[in-house]
């Protein structure tokens, strides 16, 4: 659906971060999209519900349900929606699972407007991408082990520290930190 003025494509902007969330929108508006902005999942929706938007960008991680959450009702409300999910927390398991669920892209933050606006616009991979000669960090392994075990559990942390053997709280801590880079 066309803006108000009926020349601009909409946006839905997605992310708990007020500064960032702020600083991006205005960078999208900049581009010309007409952009609509909530701090979490449930007012998304409530946005999303009333005018399904052409255009989202989701933050994986918030306060409340995830981000994937939103992916998949947006694509369910309109399959042609372009939905680039965007995470300060990369892994594996949650990329794939966001593809799954109807995401065009997914990128790590930091990512720029312009990188974002690529992204939406994006319809198949970079087969020259260069690949990685150095082995992931063991720290990194585990985050994505964690990851994978979490998104299979629906996001119920005791539920996975019980199939990683492990005690809820120490999942929190390991959850709570940022993955290494490698």
């Amino acid at each position: 659906m066309k803006d108000a003025l009926g020349d601009r494509p909409t946006l839905l902007l997605v992310d708990d971060d007020d500064t960032f969330r702020t600083v991006l929108a205005s960078a999208l508006e900049k581009r010309g999209f007409a952009v609509t902005t909530a701090p979490d999942v449930a007012q998304a929706l409530l946005v999303a519900e009333a005018n399904p938007p052409e255009y989202a960008v989701v933050d994986l991680k918030m306060p409340g349900p995830s981000g994937l959450t939103l992916v998949k009702r947006l694509k369910e409300l309109d399959g042609a929606t372009r939905i680039v999910v965007l995470t300060g927390y990369a892994s594996i398991a949650t990329a794939v699972e966001a593809i799954k669920l109807g995401a065009t892209h997914y990128l790590a933050k930091p990512a720029n407007a312009d990188e974002i606006v690529a992204a939406l616009h994006r319809d198949a991979g970079d087969d020259t991408l260069p690949l990685s000669v150095t082995p992931l960090s063991v720290e990194r392994l585990e985050w994505e082990h964690i990851q994978r075990v979490l998104a299979e559990h629906d996001g119920n942390i005791s539920a996975t520290a019980r199939a990683l053997s492990m005690h809820r709280r120490t999942l929190q801590r390991k959850l709570a930190k940022y993955p290494s880079k490698r």
